[in-house]
């Protein structure tokens, strides 16, 4: 295999990708270790982006504590690990807009 038809295989698809479609379903929050940090998300929508796949959430919590401001952030779901579904609910965040044109035809899940 040439390095041309490697660079155009899809990447794999991650095993914490159920846990996120369960997570938007059902609103459940989920935790996850992200850039060394310790995060508590609420996941809005699952997403493609140059065949890796992204996941737009609320940060409802990093390291123990509150964000200073509320917003809609966007993590590569490869750099959530070890991801793991909470029982803690969330309501849908008026900030996330699924008309916003970085969704069209890339959606795999939204709330």
């Amino acid at each position: 295999m040439t390095s041309d038809q490697s660079a155009s295989k899809p990447a794999p698809v991650p095993e914490t990708t159920p846990v996120v479609l369960e997570a938007i379903v059902k609103q459940l929050a989920i935790a996850a270790t992200y850039n060394r940090g310790e995060v508590t998300l609420a996941p809005h929508v699952l997403y493609t982006r140059h065949g890796e796949l992204y996941l737009d959430a609320v940060t409802l919590e990093r390291d123990g504590k509150p964000p200073r401001e509320v917003k809609l952030g966007t993590f590569k779901l490869a750099g959530l690990q070890p991801l793991r579904l909470t029982a803690r609910r969330f309501t849908p965040s008026e900030l996330f807009q699924p008309s916003d044109e970085k969704y069209v035809g890339t959606v795999l899940m939204a709330i």
